[in-house]
C-alpha cells in the first residue's frame, strides 16, 4: 500500500470528499442554528446568500421556508447511516453464506449458489419497491432492504475465495492434524479473503447510497418528518426552474460521494488484488 502522497490525484481528491462528507454529515447541524423540520412561510424558496439571499439561510430555504443546510445536514447523516449499515448488513450475510457455501459444498453450496442466481436475477429496486409498498416504511426497513442489495456479489466471491484458500497445503495439513472447522475459518481463511470483502465492500456502497436515494425520491423510502438526501431531491423536484438549488445541492452531494466512493474502491481492488477485477465483473 502506497502512502498518501503517492496515491493517484483522483484518489487523494476522492478521499477527501469522503472524510469532508462524513464530517458534515457528523458536524453540519452545528453550522445553522434552525433545526431541520422548523418551518417560516415568510422566508418560503428564499435563495441561497450567493444568489442575492440573506446570511440567515446560507444555502435558501424550501418550499416551507426550512433551512437547506439543516436540512442537508440530517439529509447526509441519514444517509450515511443507512448506505454503512445497509452495507454492512449485505457484508456480513453475504459473506457467512459464501463461507458456507465454499467450506461445505454439497447440497448446501448447490442451495446458496441458486439462491445468488434468483437473487442477481431480479432487481434489488423491484424487491424494494413491493416489500415497501406491503410494508410501512420506516427506517429500519430501509435499512435492511438496502442490506440485502449486493449480498449475492460477496457470497459469490467469498465462495471463490473460500475454495482456493481451503485447498492450499497449510490448511489441508491443519485439517489432517485435526484442526477444527472454527479454526481453520477463522486463522486461515478469514484472514487471507478479508481482502476480497473489504474490496467488494467499497464497491456496494455507492450502489446502496443510490438505492436508497431512488427509494427516498419515490417516497418509499425514509418517511417525514425524517429526512435524507433523496427526500430532498424530492421536495424540489417541481421547482427545478425556479428554485434549482433545492434538487441541485443533494444531487450533486450524491453524485460526488458515489463518484468518491466508487474512485477508492476501485483503487483498492488494484492495490490488494489486481485479479479481483475481472472476477467482479464476472
Amino acid at each position: 500500500m502506497r502512502t498518501f502522497r503517492d496515491m493517484p490525484l483522483a484518489v487523494r481528491i476522492s478521499i477527501g470528499f469522503v472524510i469532508l462528507f462524513v464530517l458534515f454529515a457528523l458536524f453540519g447541524g452545528f453550522l445553522t442554528p434552525y433545526d431541520f423540520r422548523q418551518t417560516s412561510l415568510l422566508d418560503r424558496f428564499e435563495p441561497p446568500v450567493f444568489l442575492g439571499g440573506t446570511w440567515d439561510h446560507v444555502l435558501g430555504t424550501d418550499g416551507r421556508g426550512r433551512d437547506l443546510l439543516a436540512r442537508l445536514a440530517m439529509g447526509a447523516k441519514v444517509t450515511l447511516l443507512v448506505a454503512i449499515f445497509g452495507t454492512l448488513i449485505g457484508a456480513v450475510f453475504g459473506s457467512l453464506l459464501g463461507l458456507i457455501a465454499g467450506g461445505r459444498r454439497g447440497k448446501a453450496d448447490t442451495l446458496i449458489m441458486m439462491a445468488v442466481d434468483v437473487q442477481a436475477s431480479v432487481p434489488i429496486i423491484i424487491i424494494a419497491l413491493f416489500v415497501l409498498a406491503l410494508f410501512k416504511s420506516s427506517l429500519l426497513l430501509i435499512v435492511i432492504m438496502v442490506g440485502f442489495s449486493g449480498w449475492e456479489n460477496y457470497a459469490r466471491l467469498v465462495r471463490a475465495s473460500t475454495l482456493s484458500v481451503r485447498e492450499r497445503g497449510y490448511v489441508t495439513a491443519e485439517r489432517v492434524l485435526g484442526a477444527s472447522p472454527a479454526r481453520i475459518y477463522l486463522r486461515y481463511i478469514l484472514p487471507n479473503i478479508f481482502n476480497v470483502i473489504l474490496v467488494q465492500f467499497t464497491i456496494n456502497l455507492p450502489l446502496t447510497v443510490l438505492l436508497e436515494t431512488a427509494l427516498s425520491f419515490l417516497g418509499l423510502g425514509v418517511q417525514p418528518p425524517m429526512t435524507s438526501l433523496g427526500q430532498i431531491m424530492s421536495d424540489g423536484r417541481d421547482r427545478l426552474l425556479t428554485s434549482w438549488w433545492l434538487t441541485m445541492f443533494p444531487g450533486a452531494i450524491i453524485f460526488f460521494l458515489a463518484l468518491s466512493v466508487s474512485i477508492v474502491g476501485d483503487w483498492l481492488r488494484d492495490q490488494l488484488d489486481p485479479t479481483l477485477r475481472n472476477a467482479g465483473r464476472r
